[in-house]
């Protein structure tokens, strides 16, 4: 699964390894800020064990990491790398990072000429720029390079698992 965190709106995507393809599942209305972060953090715990059981059985999840153009962190990174920490503890899951540029835009794209209303693209847009990061993770792992995959627990570079 992966999460794509907003201020206001957080994406989530599910996928697998397998067939390496990755389907929007929703969009958390819930304000990253709100109680300190507690209750994004209960809403991803509620989703990831309805899509996944509990924390004994298989599935792994995906963080966007903001990165600059030019690779590097963005200035939200610290704060995502410190969020992901939380849900993976929450979770009790495996978390990785993966690139996160220009996901939102793919997902714009994707729904540009749909037919949709601005509200119902605004609506769907988080879940479709997950989907888009997940589809990219698991094409990368797929191949054989790691990108800029990591394991929130060490922030190293994730050489050893895929999703």
């Amino acid at each position: 699964m992966c999460i794509d965190l907003g201020d206001k709106r957080t994406g989530l995507a599910a996928g697998d390894a397998f067939s390496r393809l990755a389907s929007p599942l929703k969009v958390l209305e819930v304000p990253i800020a709100e109680r300190g972060g507690e209750g994004l953090i209960a809403a991803i715990v509620r989703e990831v064990t309805s899509y996944f059981g509990d924390a004994r059985t298989a599935g792994e999840l995906v963080v966007g990491m903001p990165f600059n153009m030019d690779g590097t962190e963005g200035p939200r990174a610290k704060s995502v790398r410190v969020f992901a920490e939380r849900v993976a503890k929450a979770t009790g899951r495996v978390v990785h990072f993966h690139d996160e540029r220009l996901s939102s835009v793919e997902a714009d794209w994707k729904m540009a000429r749909s037919g949709l209303t601005h509200g119902q693209k605004k609506a769907r847009r988080d879940a479709l720029a997950a989907a888009a990061i997940l589809q990219d993770f698991l094409q990368t792992f797929g191949e054989g390079s790691h990108g800029h995959a990591t394991d929130a627990d060490t922030g190293e570079q994730d050489e050893d698992r895929g999703v």
